[in-house]
């Protein structure tokens, strides 16, 4: 059986290991038959597993065997339940359908959204984000009190050029309703072929309707840091996600900028919703002294485990680091190990929250559980579960940077009235285009002002917002956040003080 050991916001990753399968034993009077033997032994399986049988590792390759009991009596109510539905239930059910229920039951009680069951499809795309290679939108998502919530969008993804926003509650998927849905069963519908559309129904707090989107699939760039050398020797690197190459590729990039002049280094986090815990590692003890704590690991039993950077070069330029809420998990390993055992700055907004440790398990049949082990606790021993991590510098974006997705799909023009024209007027004046008023009703002042935009952007003037002109005008609010960055300016500034400057 492989475990893959996880720290992760849903379909963040961790290292896989090899572990022998369990020898078989005997089963009880009750299960005599070789379909309920195999019922027994994946349930008791799964009971070992998540009563902490295995511990957590940093280390990866290490093989365990665990030697189950043939007798049970906690089982017997459950034998009963399996052998009273095969012998009465009005209509045959398949063994694998009932104990893929009994096990979907067991996490589903644990009442834990990083917790969950999947199916031999559902795990396969679960395995297929561990390469950081697939095809979707590129959104983090989470279940949340029976509800699917976007964590994140990734950089250059589907989903962030469509708008979507951390904290978006996905309501339904090609007009099927994910109420009550795993993040694994969302992200199996979400998910498809490049150049394939996926209609989503979203709620964003603040708003009173639901917004529609049509966005279409793509391949997730597996490039995960990007740099750009600014003004007076300052370079900026963004990390999207802590994956598989995440370290060389930073390694890389700072390479560059150092030999394009580097003095400072503002890194950013924003929108990374985590990943490979190993590779948080490796970058936190970039610029974290050799010997000092990154983190530390508290089981069930309140056993704590520290680990400590293993930086043996040492890092002297100054630093500065950007997070939001859509910071999560490892970058909040990241976000707290700088900053409480080296003491750099953080700015922007208090991150997300995620503080648990998730382990998971395939089976034979490709079918896998993810349940969580362990909390992780800061340098100083802080659980940031649900919590965050509050910057010492908190910047907000401009109030535009939150606007809502305006569908190119529909139609507005005079006359309408609705909460995507609100926006749509929003946008147009925070691009210098005054529509005159707010309030989401399109009269002419309104109407002059897309015909405006129109014009500038060379397409046809008459006056209607949808289709081209809908993406004009949400492509220049994207390009007027880049430009008017606060967080940003602000981490800059901050960094300038440091490089006495």
């Amino acid at each position: 059986m492989k475990v893959v050991k996880r720290l992760e916001q849903d379909n963040v990753e961790q290292e896989k290991q090899e572990q022998q399968e369990h020898p078989k034993s005997e089963s009880t009077a009750g299960f005599i038959r070789i379909k309920k033997f195999y019922f027994v032994m994946l349930l008791l399986l799964l009971v070992f597993l998540t009563a902490g049988i295995t511990t957590f590792a940093l280390a990866f390759g290490d093989e365990k065997v665990v030697t189950v009991g043939s007798e049970r009596q906690e089982f017997d109510k459950l034998y009963t339940a399996y052998d009273t539905i095969k012998q009465e239930y009005f209509k045959d059910v398949k063994d694998t359908k009932l104990i893929n229920g009994a096990i979907n039951g067991m996490i589903e009680s644990l009442d834990d959204p990083y917790s969950d069951y999947m199916n031999e499809e559902e795990a396969g795309s679960f395995h297929q984000s561990i390469s950081s290679s697939f095809q979707g939108i590129g959104a983090e998502i989470q279940e949340k009190e029976g509800h699917i919530i976007i964590v994140s969008p990734l950089k250059g993804s589907p989903a962030e050029k469509a708008g979507l926003k951390p904290n978006d509650m996905v309501l339904s998927v090609n007009g099927k309703s994910l109420q009550g849905m795993s993040s694994q069963e969302a992200v199996t519908l979400i998910r498809g072929k490049k150049g394939t559309k996926v209609d989503l129904s979203i709620q964003r707090a603040g708003t009173d309707e639901p917004m529609s989107m049509s966005i279409v699939r793509d391949d997730i760039p597996l490039e995960t840091v990007y740099g750009e050398m600014l003004d007076d020797g300052i370079a900026k690197v963004q990390i999207t996600t802590f994956s598989e190459n995440t370290t060389q590729e930073l390694v890389d990039v700072l390479k560059d900028m150092k030999g394009k002049g580097m003095k400072g280094l503002v890194l950013d986090l924003r929108q990374n919703p985590g990943g490979l815990l190993d590779q948080a590692v490796n970058i936190s003890s970039m610029f974290v002294p050799n010997g000092k704590i990154l983190f530390k690991v508290e089981d069930r039993k309140g056993n704590i485990k520290e680990y400590k950077s293993n930086n043996t070069e040492g890092t002297t330029i100054p630093l500065v680091v950007v997070i939001d809420k859509g910071s999560a998990s490892a970058s909040e390993i990241f976000a707290s190990a700088v900053h409480e055992s080296a003491g750099i700055p953080l700015v922007g907004e208090k991150s997300f929250g995620k503080g648990t440790v998730q382990r998971a398990q395939d089976f034979p049949d490709g079918s896998n559980i993810k349940f969580t082990t362990d909390k992780w606790l800061t340098p100083n021993g802080n659980w940031i579960h649900k919590k965050g991590i509050k910057p010492e510098y908190e910047v907000a974006l401009p109030a535009y940077a939150s606007l809502p997705f305006i569908n190119p799909d529909k139609e507005y023009k005079l006359s309408s009235s609705s909460n995507e024209v609100k926006a749509a007027q929003q946008m147009l004046k925070a691009i210098g285009y005054d529509p005159g008023r707010e309030d989401g009703f399109f009269d002419e002042k309104t109407q002059n002002a897309i015909i405006s935009l129109q014009k500038d952007a060379k397409i046809e003037a008459n006056g209607v917002l949808s289709g081209q002109t809908t993406m004009a005008l949400m492509e220049r609010i994207r390009d007027l956040i880049v430009k008017n960055d606060t967080q940003i300016n602000k981490a800059i500034e901050v960094l300038k003080q440091q490089m006495g400057s």
